[in-house]
């Protein structure tokens, strides 16, 4: 009988020590669980890369915008941030009169009514090169024919494609665009077309970061870790 106590004791001792080694664990990778809403943490991961974005096309954009935590995106916004106030423009670098608009749209499907609440929204069109549209649901095709009518360039991304930055994928390339003058001089420097330069379509995940237009150069670099680093270059087709 002492033997059998003896033994009841130890497990239970055993069983102590487990639970307190689970509740530490516990609480060690509680500190890792986001509490917030899941609307805020999509807006605040999609409005960050939109910002990186823009500033690697060469556009003005604070370093204190991109660095904001979540935390303080959400004091700002709340957990259920209002999309009217997630907008901002950002005007470029070289060319101050140059300037790019970006817009939220809301979780239903977009349609004509949306297209025309946004450009409700729009001011000073004539110094506007550039709108670009973030949605978080399908769009109509009578909404699609009505964003072609706007007079400068419309992108459309989901949401969900702006979660994170492609370009710091790890197994991503790296990728530089050409300038014209580069464009002209490594045509000049291989004797060939631009035809002849491997393609990227206009659809591809770089090419529609990066804004880029048919003809436009893209510089490849790829680094491996058991064959050396190669260059290649692609042409926007």
């Amino acid at each position: 009988m002492e033997g059998n106590g003896a033994g009841e004791e130890n497990v239970d001792g055993a069983e102590g020590a487990g639970s307190s080694e689970m509740g530490s664990l516990g609480r060690c990778l509680s500190s890792f669980v986001d509490e917030g809403s899941l609307e805020s943490h999509r807006y605040y991961l999609s409005r960050r890369t939109v910002l990186e974005m823009l500033r690697d096309r060469g556009y003005s954009v604070p370093s204190a915008e991109i660095d904001q935590s979540l935390q303080e995106f959400r004091a700002i916004h709340g957990q259920n941030p209002d999309i009217d106030r997630l907008k901002f423009s950002a005007a470029h670098n070289l060319y101050p009169s140059r300037k790019i608009l970006v817009i939220f749209c809301g979780p239903g499907v977009v349609k004509v009514s949306s297209i025309r609440h946004v450009a409700a929204q729009i001011v000073n069109r004539e110094s506007l090169a550039g709108l670009i549209l973030i949605l978080q649901n399908q769009i109509t095709n009578q909404a699609l024919k009505s964003v072609d009518l706007f007079s400068f360039k419309v992108e459309i991304f989901q949401i969900t494609d702006l979660l994170v930055n492609i370009t710091k994928h790890v197994l991503k390339p790296k990728h530089e665009v050409l300038t014209d003058q580069e464009k002209q001089k490594l045509l000049e420097k291989y004797s060939i077309e631009e035809k002849q330069l491997p393609r990227l379509l206009k659809g591809d995940a770089i090419v529609r970061y990066y804004g880029l237009e048919k003809g436009q150069v893209v510089k490849v670099t790829y680094c491996e870790d058991i064959t050396e680093s190669h260059v290649t270059y692609r042409c926007v087709w």
